[in-house]
């Protein structure tokens, strides 16, 4: 029997990348070359296609949400949080963006050999914390060690489920000519309090990250009757990639005003250091939200009026010309393309 001609079967040109790399997992172009054309044909079916944070089916008459992430920050903890509060607050979020109520997580641990056992008992004291404060339950898991060496200390993957309780659809394909595209606050400190930690950088007040369950604040937004559009979180890729993500789900051209986009300046101070761009920088606690420009100041309200919607703002809208493309007026006034990052700015901080 022949083996398999990977180089004719597989729909990415590996003599491009014949290995792996940490870009592919970035949230920048190469990972969603990885998944566009490796792993959707692969599994392709309709759920899939929606290419949601979590997807969204029926069951026995009922609306449910499913998703799942691993994790594989480092180090495993940082200011604002740790691995195992991360995957909590992640999963969560996931479920959120589809305007779903969390009900239960999995948990699942790949534990490096020698990895001291205070530490692993700290992720998931963490860990139960966090779910608590979702209002979420741990109801299955699964443990794996691994060689010492073969698994940086500790990985988790968490998957979830949640009931979606309206019936609107909130997914990048419920995207409109005219809706008002909002954030719940300051962007990029996840990713910089993380990166301050492995850099040594010193600050006047420590970055702490942003990492926080706003599956709370959704449910705020939906009691109040705002017919929410899309939401996505701001994790690997940042505001860019999200935005470039919907723009081309959607197929709608989006423009933002870098000077309404809310960035502190201890964030951007990091960021100028690292030679990095705030807006790719990624957040666990922030998300855009679309919604038609009827209900946006409504919007705004809701958001503001908890604390983690405190800093919520608009920073733009959704054009009437069907094209793909993502469009930031500098502060000088100048528009240009907002282009999604090719590869990986900051590897391992989720």
């Amino acid at each position: 029997m022949q083996p398999l001609d990977f180089s004719a079967a597989c729909p990415i040109p590996i003599r491009d990348y014949p290995h792996v790399l940490l870009a592919h997992g970035g949230g920048g172009k190469l990972m969603h070359r990885l998944i566009g054309e490796m792993f959707v044909p692969a599994f392709r079916n309709d759920l899939l296609e929606a290419q949601h944070d979590s997807s969204v089916f029926e069951l026995a008459g009922q609306r449910l949400a499913f998703t799942t992430d691993s994790y594989v920050v480092r180090p495993l903890f940082f200011p604002g949080g740790d691995v195992g509060s991360l995957a909590v607050h992640g999963t969560v979020n996931d479920l959120a963006m589809s305007g779903a109520r969390p009900l239960y997580l999995s948990a699942g641990f790949i534990i490096e050999e020698g990895l001291p056992m205070d530490t692993l008992w700290r992720i998931v004291s963490s860990m139960q914390r966090a779910a608590a404060s979702a209002g979420v339950q741990i109801i299955t898991g699964d443990t794996k060690v691994v060689d010492k060496g073969k698994g940086d200390g500790l990985f988790i993957n968490t998957s979830g489920i949640g009931v979606v309780e309206h019936s609107l659809t909130i997914a990048p394909r419920s995207v409109r000519p005219g809706d008002a595209i909002l954030v719940n606050g300051d962007l990029g400190r996840h990713g910089m309090a993380i990166m301050a930690v492995r850099e040594g950088l010193e600050f006047e007040s420590t970055i702490e990250s942003d990492s926080a369950p706003v599956s709370g604040l959704v449910s705020e937004l939906l009691r109040a009757g705002v017919e929410i559009h899309c939401l996505r979180d701001l994790t690997r890729g940042g505001l860019t990639s999200v935005l470039n993500e919907i723009s081309e789900a959607a197929s709608l051209t989006l423009s933002v005003e870098e000077t309404l986009i809310p960035v502190r300046e201890d964030v951007r101070g990091a960021c100028e250091i690292l030679g990095l761009d705030p807006l790719q920088v990624a957040c666990e606690g922030r998300f855009a939200a679309f919604v038609p420009e009827r209900d946006a100041d409504r919007a705004l309200a809701v958001l503001a009026a908890h604390p983690l919607g405190a800093g919520a703002c608009r920073i733009g809208k959704v054009m009437e010309q069907a094209s793909a493309r993502v469009l930031l007026k500098s502060a000088m006034g100048v528009q240009r393309i907002l282009d999604m990052a090719s590869g990986e700015q900051l590897p391992r901080i989720c």
